[in-house]
């Protein structure tokens, strides 16, 4: 007989703590391992910001699907599969970390009572990774003991045919250190730098840094959180259709209780103990209907704006720069800001809507301006800082004169973020910005000050020739919007980014033709494709409507026509489709080559560097 759904809330250590017989199963039909740097660094965040709150309550991690199989020793990821492989790896750089602590502790009185902490957590961790007993773990680190420990044990049977470095989770979980990991690992042919790692390797490697970067007492508290106060709840099915109707409706029907909704509750209260119902129904209901179109736009929604007006609140009061002239980059949560850390504002909620209603106005206006369509395609941080400088104008009275030079600066340093081996969190990056947030909200602070900070503590900070290298390696898209952005402005043309708009890749990624269109671009081989058709110089925006109908064709018939029913790059708009028809248009039977896109890659690196460091 069926056993019946079974939902429990779990502590993290205890979800993954699993059976010696157990095992978590990835399904054929599931996505390869895709969480990022981005998504790790969020991870993080969210667990140090709980951690500094000392809060009493438990920190809660959403739910999980699991179908149990083969009498309960199989638990297949239904929904959970990122999560659960990221913990695994989160807590397999915790225990590389305890150990090097262990190591270097010394055994004075002092440290007696954090090395027994420590001691604790590491043997929670081997029991967890390894299904260790924990009378076969070592109360010190051991090499050799433990290398037997860690090469006894599967967490994961990955069977996805989308991923292609399965192995590679195993080898992490099974080495003994960090440069047996790195060495271990897979190395991805023609790629360089960050880019030849898989995303397995590098989500534990920001675990392990950002690890590396705290105190014993601070990993020891750490630690402890995340085994047992960060929960998740775990329902389990024993029937795979079961499971999956349960995941589509729980994905797709939830109707959570947003941070919005109660603020709005405290607010009309307020209203109405005030007498003011009316004119706050009215603000709110105006609030709501800016927001509603934002969030169709995909700009923002309602819990960003209250958190960006949280942003300015904290900046205009002056609570970011501390006594020690260091910023503070913990920021609580939205319910609790508003309802009980700085709940006077709930005092005034009419003139409260009102002025989200000017920020979300003008984030209707300035989602036009080119230099805000750019910064869009970067880090979704950049809202809380462009938006408290918004602060200083009304809808009516801002300009593009007004925004574009600080959109840039913004522009400059979210780039170097995709380029470079560390997380948005990273001091360079949080810290900077939360340094200059006061600045942004106090309108006798001159923006060209500033834009000034913006620039010194780049060229500080990074060097040309170390970005122009990372820029010749990069793969994904935010930087194929800022070239075309600056591309027009060499070109001297208006840009707007449009609506509906692609990614072109110049030598097409596939289509019937591929072969022979390789063959002439001079590769030889499956890696050398994969290692050159996602380079930057052969990457432009295009149109949908061109890039749907042309996008497979020839590189000839792209630049140098207009078919009897298809458009080609001669149709288009964007400055860097514009530039190739002038360059090889007119030649008659012309080639988009390995190396064209290798000049075309270095071209790009020194127009996208020479804006980051010497702009103007």
């Amino acid at each position: 007989m069926a056993k019946n759904i079974e939902p429990q809330l779990s502590a993290i250590g205890k979800y993954l703590n699993i059976d010696e017989d157990t095992i978590f199963v990835i399904p054929e039909y599931q996505r390869a391992y895709s969480w990022t740097k981005e998504n790790c660094d969020k991870l993080w965040q969210d667990i140090l910001d709980y951690s500094e709150a000392d809060s009493k309550d438990n920190y809660f991690f959403g739910t999980v699907i699991v179908n149990c199989q083969d009498n309960d020793t199989k638990f297949a990821l239904i929904d959970g599969q990122q999560r659960t492989t990221t913990f695994y790896l989160l807590f397999k750089a915790l225990l590389m970390r305890i150990n090097e602590k262990i190591r270097k502790m010394t055994n004075d009185e002092d440290s007696i009572q954090l090395r027994r902490g420590l001691r604790g957590k590491r043997r929670s961790l081997m029991q967890i990774l390894y299904k260790a007993k924990e009378d076969d773990i070592p109360d010190e680190p051991d090499e050799k003991m433990d290398a037997k420990i860690y090469r006894k044990v599967e967490l994961i049977e990955n069977l996805s045919i989308n991923e292609r470095y399965k192995d590679d989770f195993n080898r992490i979980i099974m080495s003994s250190s960090y440069e047996e990991a790195e060495r271990n690992t897979t190395k991805i042919p023609y790629k360089q730098k960050d880019n030849k790692f898989t995303n397995f390797f590098r989500n534990f490697r920001f675990f392990y840094n950002e690890a590396g970067l705290l105190s014993d007492s601070q990993i020891n508290s750490i630690a402890d959180k995340i085994i047992s106060k960060c929960e998740l709840i775990e329902i389990k099915s024993w029937k795979v259709d079961q499971a999956i109707t349960m995941f589509n409706s729980l994905n797709s029907d939830g109707l959570p209780l947003y941070d919005s909704d109660i603020i709005s509750a405290k607010l009309y209260a307020s209203a109405e103990s005030q007498g003011l119902s009316n004119s706050f129904r009215k603000a709110w209901e105006d609030l709501k209907d800016q927001v509603d179109e934002l969030n169709g736009l995909g700009i923002c929604d309602l819990d960003s704006i209250l958190m960006q007006q949280m942003y300015y609140e904290k900046a205009a009061g002056g609570e970011i720069i501390g006594e020690s002239g260091s910023p503070n980059v913990t920021m609580p949560g939205l319910r609790r800001y508003f309802t009980e850390i700085n709940k006077n504002l709930l005092l005034h909620p009419v003139e409260l809507c009102n002025d989200m209603n000017n920020i979300a106005r003008i984030w209707k206006k300035t989602s036009e301006y080119p230099s805000v369509q750019v910064l869009s395609r970067f880090n979704d941080s950049f809202k809380f800082f462009l938006s408290t400088y918004f602060h200083r104008f009304s809808a009516e009275d801002i300009t593009e004169k007004n925004v574009a030079p600080l959109a840039d600066a913004m522009i400059r340093l979210f780039a170097i973020l995709e380029l470079v081996d560390a997380g948005y969190s990273s001091r360079n990056f949080k810290t900077f910005l939360f340094g200059e947030l006061e600045k942004l909200a106090n309108p006798s602070v001159l923006v060209s000050e500033i834009i000034m900070d913006f620039s010194d503590h780049i060229k500080k900070t990074w060097s040309p020739d170390d970005i122009k290298t990372s820029i010749a390696d990069y793969s994904k898209n935010s930087l194929v919007f800022l070239n075309e952005y600056l591309v027009a402005a060499e070109d001297g043309i208006p840009f707007s980014l449009g609506t509906k708009y692609d990614i072109e890749h110049i030598m097409p990624y596939s289509g019937s033709s591929i072969q022979t269109i390789r063959t002439d671009a001079g590769i030889t081989s499956d890696d050398e494709f994969y290692g050159t058709v996602n380079k930057l110089g052969n990457k432009i925006l295009l149109e949908q409507k061109i890039n749907r109908s042309i996008g497979n064709e020839w590189f000839r018939t792209k630049v140098s026509m207009s078919l009897k029913d298809k458009c080609g790059y001669v149709d288009s708009s964007y400055p860097m489709a514009r530039q190739l028809v002038r360059k090889y248009g007119g030649v008659k039977k012309a080639y988009w080559t390995k190396q064209d896109i290798e000049e075309a890659t270095s071209m790009i690196g020194i127009r996208i560097s020479g804006f980051i460091f010497f702009a103007k």
